[in-house]
């Protein structure tokens, strides 16, 4: 089957989650990140996506905009930086992440080729607005999905069930980007064709399923999408 419809992950695949730390610690008055923001932005990432599954697992579901929080609270605990200014900057320069350098040309790129676009996000409705339009990538996406229409985080079957609910079109003619390889895999086994950003070089996730297709960046999808 033809693929119709591209679908990407926000936080990680389209923005580079890395860099409002990286931006917080160039700032004179935050000058004591300096020497830490790589540690802080790894334990902030990773304690974010454990709340979001235990809070899946467990039903007490909050929004993205919440956990991202809870999650900077715990990393900015766990490497002795406390003061309220600097967690105030942190989520500010959250809501305008920089998207990765090739994202806007191979948005653009799938759009000429007639391809549908959208985000699948975690991330709640208004910070997914907020990204866009601060990557000014609004006028190449079709759509933004987020999981709040249903009240549970990925990888929930229920949140892979908005795209065809918005496109209507078959699952194997989605093409599913992420740069969370458990994200690629659950979606593969839902059955769209999945596409794993694996920018760090990670081993794969061992999980029943596989990503079909695993990529350094985003450089390479328009191609993967013709395919």
């Amino acid at each position: 089957m033809t693929i119709t419809t591209c679908i990407f992950d926000a936080y990680g695949t389209l923005f580079d989650v890395t860099a409002a730390a990286r931006q917080a610690a160039v700032e004179p008055e935050h000058a004591s990140l300096a020497a830490h923001w790589p540690k802080l932005a790894f334990d902030w990432r990773r304690k974010q996506l454990e709340y979001t599954w235990l809070r899946a697992v467990t039903g007490a579901h909050a929004d993205f905009w919440a956990v991202t929080g809870d999650g900077l609270d715990w990393a900015l605990e766990a490497n002795g930086l406390t003061t309220p200014s600097l967690r105030a900057r942190l989520l500010d320069l959250y809501r305008e992440l920089s998207p990765y350098p090739e994202v806007p040309a191979m948005l653009s790129a799938l759009k000429q080729r007639g391809k549908a676009t959208a985000i699948l996000s975690n991330g709640s409705p208004g910070m997914l607005e907020d990204a866009v339009a601060s990557a000014g990538i609004g006028g190449a996406l079709d759509a933004l999905l987020s999981v709040e229409s249903v009240g549970i985080f990925k990888p929930h079957a229920r949140v892979y069930d908005l795209v065809g609910q918005r496109f209507g079109c078959p699952r194997n003619t989605v093409l599913f980007v992420s740069s969370n390889g458990w994200d690629a895999a659950a979606a593969a086994g839902y059955g769209f064709r999945t596409a794993w950003v694996n920018r760090d070089g990670a081993p794969v996730d061992r999980l029943p399923w596989r990503p079909a297709h695993i990529l350094p960046d985003l450089t390479g999808i328009p191609e993967i999408a013709e395919a």
